[in-house]
């Protein structure tokens, strides 16, 4: 259980991260760029510690599956990044992907 609270984190500060790259404006804001290296070393270093005892296949594909649908939310509410039909159902087939990695393995 443990190791899905590391991944929970990482997945945030992965988040974190991805929305700092947006702010920084190409690097031209000092301070959102700092905060993308800062997020993503923890996004790792949590994401680590989360592979101890989730297999990788399913942590990774859990942590980018899960990020990638929360940024485009995120592009979508905060950002004002249009949303179309087809992004809705791409976003669908990740997380459709992601479970479908969960159900076929075997848990511990």
């Amino acid at each position: 259980m443990q190791s899905w609270i590391f991944l929970a984190g990482a997945i945030v500060l992965e988040v974190a991260g991805t929305s700092s790259m947006k702010i920084s404006d190409g690097f031209s804001k000092f301070v959102p760029s700092v905060f993308i290296f800062i997020f993503y070393g923890l996004s790792f270093f949590s994401l680590t510690f989360a592979i101890k005892e989730i297999d990788i296949s399913i942590g990774y594909a859990v942590w980018s599956g899960i990020g990638t649908a929360l940024i485009a939310t995120i592009g979508f509410l905060y950002f004002k990044e249009p949303l179309t039909l087809l992004k809705v159902i791409s976003l669908l087939l990740i997380v459709i992907g992601v479970i479908g990695l969960n159900l076929s393995t075997p848990s511990r």
